[in-house]
């Protein structure tokens, strides 16, 4: 039911990884936190990115969390 927002899950805890530096479950609250961010930024760029109309926020988090993951699937291909 979630739609593309759902790429918010998936990029929010490595993003929050690199931020803090750690990983695993222990991170738990700062992948909420960049989650939040994430969607919350993904809802202002939809509301004011073309004047005059409003994009829906899953297209706008497509972009951003698809984006994220191929960069990071090309990056970790050519660490192995």
């Amino acid at each position: 039911m979630a739609g593309p927002v759902a790429f918010i899950a998936l990029a929010a805890p490595p993003i929050a990884a690199r931020l803090t530096g750690r990983t695993g479950s222990s991170d738990l609250l700062g992948a909420a936190l960049v989650g939040s961010l994430l969607l919350a930024g993904a809802d202002l760029i939809a509301q004011h990115a073309v004047p005059g109309a409003t994009l829906p926020v899953g297209a706008v988090t497509v972009c951003i969390g698809g984006g994220y993951l191929v960069w990071l699937l090309f990056r970790e291909s050519g660490r192995s």
